[in-house]
């Protein structure tokens, strides 16, 4: 107990630690850089040290809408994030019995992680430009009269975005319920409860920081996609196509500020998410507790 280390370990350590850094230091550099002065630039040192370019940014400052931005993909998150909760959670269920098709199907469920995401772009831009034609040819006048396309934030860029969430979303809710104790749907049946109850009562308690998991994924895969949007999105950006897009336009540390403003609110979400698992597990420590006492 009392032998020091060996030189190994600090060499592992220097090499874990400069791994760490080599994967966040960009990451703190652009914190930092967004808070220069109203004169600073966009390479060290600082020039000051204010708020002035978030201020300028959320004004308007002339390059984007950064509220309209900033809400379209907000919106857009939250959508993705109840629906990939609510078929996930679904298959999870389905799948706990098999049925004829149910590999196909699962492969199926998942094949969009293998094919390259500009390729899943492409693809349903494509069929919602068939549709445009299909609608504007065969529809009915009052819907082919107006049209310019059926694409939009809520129509292609849903789909695309749930061809990105779904499925890690399937994925965790099988890993779940495979682990899951049948034993307490047992129990719940033998006292009279109806599958509604059983899942209300029983199940969704015991699986739900997963859940809050599974919607973590959906928000955060959202908020942060490109490849998926850059051609199904319609005409209207969401907040990290148009991050992309100042790139190679900007030249202030306002482009810095947009960057640590999209960053902190998948951290704010992800503390969300963690504070409200810590909760549950808490307050299920507490019935647990309870119960053995009682």
């Amino acid at each position: 107990m009392g032998e020091g280390r060996s030189p190994a370990f600090y060499w592992l350590a220097a090499f874990f630690a400069a791994f760490v850094l080599f994967l966040y230091g960009p990451m703190i550099v652009i914190f930092i850089l967004s808070f220069q002065g109203p004169s600073g630039g966009l390479t060290f040192p600082l020039n000051g040290l204010s708020l002035h370019w978030f201020e300028r940014l959320w004004h308007g400052g002339g390059i984007v809408d950064i509220s309209d931005a900033f809400n379209r993909s907000l919106e857009l998150g939250v959508v993705v994030m109840i629906l990939t909760v609510l078929l996930s959670l679904s298959a999870g269920l389905a799948f706990r019995k098999r049925f004829q098709g149910s590999d196909l199907l699962f492969f199926v469920a998942i094949a969009s992680l293998i094919v390259p995401s500009i390729v899943t772009s492409l693809g349903i831009a494509l069929e919602f430009r068939l549709l445009d034609d299909f609608i504007k040819n065969h529809g009915p006048e009052w819907l082919a009269g107006d049209l310019k396309t059926t694409m939009g934030t809520f129509t292609s860029g849903l789909g695309a975005h749930l061809t990105w969430t779904l499925p890690f979303g399937l994925l965790v809710m099988f890993a779940i319920f495979n682990r899951f104790d049948a034993r307490y749907e047992e129990a719940a049946r033998d006292l009279g409860a109806t599958p509604w109850q059983t899942l209300r009562f029983v199940i969704l308690p015991i699986i739900l920081p997963s859940v809050i998991g599974v919607g973590l994924f959906g928000f955060t895969l959202s908020w942060d996609e490109i490849a998926r949007s850059s051609q199904a999105m319609g005409e209207h950006n969401t907040l990290p196509m148009e991050l992309q897009a100042l790139t190679t336009t900007v030249t202030t540390p306002e482009i810095y500020a947009l960057g640590t403003a999209t960053t902190g609110v998948s951290f704010a979400v992800i503390a969300l998410a963690l504070f409200a698992i810590m909760l549950i597990r808490a307050r299920q420590a507490r019935y647990g507790s309870d119960a053995g006492q009682a």
